[in-house]
């Protein structure tokens, strides 16, 4: 890895996001010999700055994560790992460290999408008789008429202007695109891999 810039105490900060949603999942610190195992293991090892001592991220929990990418920002003294998370990122059993709202509002921002798969996976692996999404993923034709028909209504909100509409209609239709991919364990890798392609 390039020349990195550790801090006084030898120590640079690990910002580790989940590599499918971007969802910023933890914080930490790391030394030369964790940036080093990281590289080599390709799993996340930190610094306990209380404890004074190296620690691998799921040997107590089990909830690994599985590196992705290593990428550092401008000045070289942060890093950003992208990894596959095993399980739960915090402690505490929520899935992200930041769970804790302390102002303002991300209605309107990504940060659903994270929390509506969670949401529609929970589904699948704990069905509920009324649930709609239950109902989606338990009929095949229904879930894949559901998707042609709003993304149909899109086209039309679309064509005929209307703001309001266009944005009822893209969300009916990212959330069943959404319980088909969950359904079916599409590997949403594979289809971000596709997209890159089509970037330039």
């Amino acid at each position: 890895m390039m020349e990195l810039r550790y801090d006084a105490d030898g120590l640079i900060p690990v910002v580790v996001q989940d590599y499918i949603t971007n969802e910023v999942l933890m914080v930490a610190w790391a030394d030369k010999d964790a940036v080093r195992l990281m590289e080599e293991t390709g799993t996340t090892h930190f610094w306990s700055r209380s404890r004074k001592e190296m620690w691998r991220k799921g040997d107590t929990s089990g909830h690994f994560q599985y590196i992705k990418s290593i990428e550092t920002d401008c000045d070289k003294d942060t890093l950003l790992v992208r990894v596959e998370q095993i399980g739960d990122a915090c402690h505490t059993g929520e899935p992200s460290c930041f769970y804790k709202h302390v102002s303002g509002d991300t209605s309107g921002t990504m940060a659903i999408i994270p929390e509506l798969f969670r949401a529609i996976k929970d589904r699948k692996d704990n069905p509920k008789e009324a649930s709609y999404t239950c109902r989606l993923m338990n009929d095949q034709n229904l879930m894949c008429k559901k998707i042609i028909e709003e993304a149909g209504e899109l086209a039309l909100a679309i064509k005929d202007g209307e703001e309001g509409e266009m944005a009822w209609e893209l969300a009916d239709l990212v959330y069943h695109v959404m319980v088909a991919i969950v359904a079916t364990d599409m590997p949403m890798d594979k289809a971000f891999k596709k997209l890159t392609e089509r970037r330039g």
